[in-house]
């Protein structure tokens, strides 16, 4: 039987070999969390290709149809304008919610068993991957329908666009975990706070919506740099604001950063007070 030393390190230290060392569990908690979630459900993994597509029906009929609001471009229908933003958004709300829950959801595993508790937020934020994944098949029909055929551009910038979501989402995620520890405020606020970034962020109107001196402020959200991103390449809607676009990919790298500064500095306490 192997036998594991756990050894006082520096305080914020990330132990990259000790990570690795344990990618079963991090496989394991993202298929657990999968199976757990679509378990005795009668459409089952269905859910994740449903749920946004009835979103983009209900957002058209309400904010186009009724509304009056438009993708900003004549050539772009809305209901693949707003289903584009809602792809990428429902990925990143559904990580973030997920991985803030993450530790209290597996208090009995904190308390009992060591391993790298960077684990859980990271492996949470896979389960919205996988939706996602579902969920861009509905895309693809829609770009065959709708006739955008996707361009290199499109095809190149996807994974980055993935990969910034991903990042955005992991770090506000770890850490409203840590918090989440002590005060279980942010299992309530989380869902509110997600309702209310679905409208501050452009998933169903167009940046040029808001005057253009006020634009940097909506870039400032990481996800308005990601959607207004894939919207240009899949859709041609407007050309990529690199400017604004290097601005939310900086905040999305900060937030990691803090996000995982923080999970550190509080890691000695979770299995005390959780």
């Amino acid at each position: 039987m192997n036998e594991i030393a756990i050894k006082p390190r520096k305080r914020l230290a990330i132990n990259i070999k000790e990570l690795f060392a344990y990618h079963e569990l991090f496989f394991y908690f993202a298929w657990r969390d999968v199976k757990v979630r679509y378990k005795q459900t009668a459409i089952g993994i269905s859910w994740a290709v449903l749920q946004p597509f009835v979103q983009m029906v209900v957002f058209t009929l309400f904010f186009n149809k009724a509304a009056g609001i438009t993708s900003g471009n004549s050539a772009v229908p809305y209901a693949i304008f707003s289903f584009t933003g809602l792809l990428f958004w429902n990925f990143f709300s559904s990580a973030l919610t997920r991985a803030s829950n993450s530790l209290v959801d597996n208090q009995a595993v904190v308390t009992k068993v060591y391993f790298p508790r960077l684990i859980l937020p990271l492996s949470s934020t896979l389960i919205g991957l996988i939706d996602f994944c579902f969920a861009f098949v509905i895309f693809v029909g829609l770009l065959v329908y709708f006739k955008f055929p996707p361009t290199w551009q499109a095809v190149a910038l996807l994974i980055p666009a993935l990969l910034i979501t991903f990042i955005a989402a992991s770090g506000v995620g770890m850490y409203l975990a840590a918090v989440n520890v002590k005060y279980r405020d942010v299992k309530q606020a989380v869902p509110f706070l997600v309702q209310v970034g679905l409208f501050v962020t452009p998933v169903i109107y167009p940046v040029t919506a808001i005057p253009q001196k006020y634009q940097w402020i909506l870039y400032l959200n990481p996800m308005t740099g990601v959607i207004n991103m894939m919207r240009s390449s899949f859709l041609h809607t407007t050309p990529i604001n690199w400017p604004l676009t290097w601005l939310s990919i900086g905040v999305a790298g900060l937030s990691f950063v803090v996000g995982l500064i923080y999970f550190k500095f509080k890691e000695k306490e979770f299995a005390d007070i959780i």
